[in-house]
């Protein structure tokens, strides 16, 4: 059992995210199967750039084609680390 997310316009540009096995099925090769479904769909042909963000599977990508960022000084990010956050009469509680 697993899951993966595309985001896409469909035109020229992909963001694959929340690839994730569940833990039990690890190690079965569904990484690798989901992979292979997604980059394989005939609905994501043609995209001129894919791009994700992972902390520990950069083997399993680059099989796929996937490499380091050639030019890392012209990408940006808005990240708040806090979105899911509630604040509290107490202070915040993470949810």
């Amino acid at each position: 059992m697993g899951f993966a997310r595309v985001i896409t316009d469909h035109a020229t540009y992909a963001y694959l995210a929340d690839v994730f096995i569940v833990e039990e099925h690890r190690g079965k090769g569904l990484s690798r199967w989901l992979m292979e479904c997604i980059v394989g769909h005939p609905e994501l042909q043609g995209l001129r750039r894919w791009a994700l963000v992972t902390q520990d599977a950069h083997e399993l990508y680059e099989q796929f084609g996937f490499e380091l960022l050639r030019n890392p000084q012209r990408w940006m990010e808005r990240h708040d680390a806090n979105v899911y956050a509630r604040k509290t009469d107490t202070g915040v509680q993470k949810i």
